[in-house]
This record gives C-alpha cells, sequence and structure tokens, in this order.
C-alpha cells in the first residue's frame, strides 16, 4: 500500500501528542485540484472510517479512503527539516508530472 519513513512516523506521533490524540492516525487523501492536477489532504483523524484502509507502519496508523487508494498505492511518505521549512514528502509512483512545491500531482 504506502510507506512510511521512520522520519514521518515521528513526525505524526509528535503532532499526536500536541494535540493530545494519542490513538489518532494521519489521514491522507487525494482530491481534484492543486497545480498539476491532484492535491494531497493531511490531517490528524480520531479513527478510521468504516471503509477507509488501515496501514499501520513504524508504529502509526494512517487512513486512506477508498477513492485515494488507487492514486497512493506504493507511495513513500517521508518528512523532511530545512532551512526552508518542515513537511511531508510524498514520493509517489503514480504520479506522472508533480508541481514545484511537492503537494500536488498529475
Amino acid at each position: 500500500m504506502i510507506n512510511v519513513t521512520p522520519e514521518a512516523a515521528t513526525a505524526i506521533r509528535a503532532a499526536m501528542e500536541r494535540t493530545g490524540q494519542s490513538d489518532a492516525g494521519l489521514r491522507i487523501a487525494v482530491q481534484n485540484g492543486g497545480c498539476a492536477g491532484y492535491k494531497y489532504l493531511i490531517g490528524l483523524d480520531a479513527e478510521p472510517r468504516s471503509d477507509d484502509a488501515v496501514i499501520e507502519a513504524e508504529g502509526v496508523k494512517v487512513f486512506i479512503d477508498p477513492e485515494s487508494v488507487p492514486l497512493l498505492n506504493g507511495m513513500r511518505l517521508g518528512f523532511v527539516e530545512s532551512l526552508e521549512g518542515s513537511g511531508f514528502t510524498f514520493d509517489n509512483p503514480n504520479a506522472e508530472s508533480k508541481c514545484s512545491c511537492g503537494k500536488s500531482f498529475g
């Protein structure tokens, strides 16, 4: 399904601790939009929905809705911290193109 790097898992756990949602998971979805055709949406969610794919990796849970699964299959979720800022990275083999910000793909 998807791979979660140790750095991404650490960032997810830190976000859950900051918000007091230690049992939550990270929801990743794909939506039409962005500068390349699709954009990634991410956020904490208390629990999966009944039709979600649930991935447990590196000690964290990731929830993906059924419409997003084919567009995210094989993706590697990473996290970087740099002088320019920090954030999740998406290495998605299903992306034929992506924008320079890395948050949308086509």
